[in-house]
């Protein structure tokens, strides 16, 4: 895990339910030749969901104490071969390599994220968010899941050429 010295977080963390944890990897449609990269990742349950499907992981979060978690879990798990955690800023983050990138962010914080996801996400990159979605960038896929413990929904794009 890397450190840095980092500005204040953008927004607490608000760890994504277990039952949404499932259903977000399954709408992600995660295959073992993924890089799943996790922005604001914080206790990387995400990351560590997608290692279960023999995928790749990359967190990043300002957070060091989430980070200590991620990696603490990621161990546990036996996944640290695969999974790695970065404390960084997201939005300066270095997703080029990502075949799926993760987002649980508010709106106003995806909307300033969606430039330097165009800028470095090659075609055909998934973009998985929970709960809100990029504005008037109109998501090929919705999942609502009422049951969820808080009636979650989940937007996908496909980055194109």
């Amino acid at each position: 895990m890397a450190e840095a010295s980092l500005p204040n977080p953008h927004i607490g963390f608000i760890p994504t339910p277990e039952d949404v944890v499932m259903a977000l990897v399954d709408f992600a449609q995660i295959t073992p030749a993924d890089v799943v990269y996790d922005l604001g990742c914080g206790d990387g349950r995400l990351l560590i969901a997608a290692a279960q499907r023999k995928a790749k992981g990359v967190g990043y979060d300002v957070n060091k104490e989430c980070l200590q978690q991620a990696q603490a879990a990621s161990e546990k798990a036996g996944f640290s071969d695969r999974l790695t955690f970065w404390q960084q800023d997201l939005f300066t983050a270095n997703v080029q390599e990502a075949t799926v990138v993760i987002v649980y962010l508010l709106p106003h914080l995806n909307l300033k994220l969606l430039p330097h996801l165009r800028k470095q996400l090659q075609p055909g990159t998934r973009i998985i968010s929970h709960q809100f979605d990029f504005g008037a960038w109109v998501p090929d896929r919705v999942l609502h899941l009422p049951d969820s413990v808080e009636a979650s929904t989940l937007y996908a794009w496909v980055v194109s050429a």
